[in-house]
C-alpha cells in the first residue's frame, strides 16, 4: 500500500460520446472503469483525457499514460481507405490520441497502450492494420468482438519485456476484429498460439512503452502487473 501522496498520475485517454447522463442523453466523456480502477490498484492517481486540440499539453502534469481501446482508428491513418461505407471513424480522437503518443515517445513517458491504443502506436511507427480480421485470410473466427469477448492463448518472445513480467504463455480476451498487419518499426513481441496475429509490441530503448491487443484491465489477477509495472517505471 501506497501512501496517497506517493501515487503518480496516470493519464487515461477515454472518447466522447452521447450517452445517458442522469435523466439526460448527450455526449460524454466515457471509458469503461476498468481502467480507472486498474490505475488505482496499481498505485496510481487515474486523470482522463478526453479528445482535444491542447491533449499534450496534460503530460506537463502527470508521470505515466495509458492509451485506451475504442473504436476503429480512420484508414486514412496508414493509408487505406474503409473496407466498410457505413464504419464510423472519429478523426479528433484519432489525432489527438496520436500526438499524446508521438510526445509521450519523445519524453519518455512511461506508457501502456490497450487495443486500439496498441494498433495506433504501430502505425505512429510505420504500421498498418488488418481492417476486419473475419474477411482476412489466416485470421477468421480470430476470435469475438461487436460486444463479446472470448479467450485464447498468446505466445510471447524470449528476452521481451513482457515475457519476463508475464512469462512464455499468457490466456488473454479477444474483444477486437481489427489487428495488427504490420507493426513498423516496433518490436514484436507476442503472437496469437492459433493463428500468428500480433498481440503485443514493445520500445526496448524506452523506459516503458508496451502495447497489447487485450485488455488486461479486464482481466484482473496476474495480468495487473502490466498496470504495476507502468506505476514502477513513473516512480523511478
Amino acid at each position: 500500500m501506497h501512501n496517497e501522496l506517493d501515487r503518480p498520475l496516470v493519464g487515461v485517454t477515454c472518447g466522447i460520446r452521447e450517452s445517458s447522463f442522469a435523466k439526460w442523453t448527450m455526449d460524454a466523456v466515457i471509458l469503461p472503469s476498468t481502467y480507472t480502477s486498474a490505475i488505482e490498484r496499481a498505485g496510481g492517481i487515474p486523470v482522463l483525457i478526453p479528445p482535444s486540440d491542447f491533449s499534450t499539453s496534460i503530460l506537463d502534469k502527470i508521470n505515466a499514460i495509458v492509451i485506451a481501446g475504442g473504436p476503429d482508428i480512420a484508414p486514412s491513418e496508414y493509408g487505406e481507405v474503409p473496407y466498410l461505407a457505413t464504419a464510423s471513424y472519429y478523426p479528433k480522437q484519432d489525432s489527438s490520441e496520436g500526438a499524446l503518443i508521438q510526445e509521450a515517445l519523445d519524453r519518455d513517458m512511461p506508457m501502456l497502450c490497450v487495443c486500439r491504443g496498441m494498433q495506433l502506436l504501430s502505425i505512429i511507427h510505420g504500421g498498418k492494420l488488418h481492417q476486419h480480421l473475419d474477411n482476412t485470410p489466416g485470421f477468421e473466427g480470430h476470435g469475438s468482438y461487436d460486444g463479446q469477448s472470448s479467450e485464447h492463448i498468446v505466445n510471447t518472445v524470449d528476452g521481451s519485456k513482457i515475457s519476463s513480467l508475464m512469462g512464455s504463455q499468457i490466456i488473454v480476451n479477444s474483444t477486437h476484429h481489427q489487428g495488427v498487419s504490420d507493426a513498423g518499426s516496433l518490436i514484436v513481441t507476442a503472437y496469437a498460439d492459433h493463428d500468428g496475429l500480433i498481440e503485443a509490441v514493445e520500445r526496448p530503448d524506452l523506459k516503458f512503452c508496451i502495447g497489447v491487443q487485450w485488455h488486461p484491465e479486464r482481466i484482473g489477477k496476474n495480468h495487473d502487473i502490466l498496470y504495476s509495472e507502468l506505476i514502477k517505471s513513473a516512480r523511478s
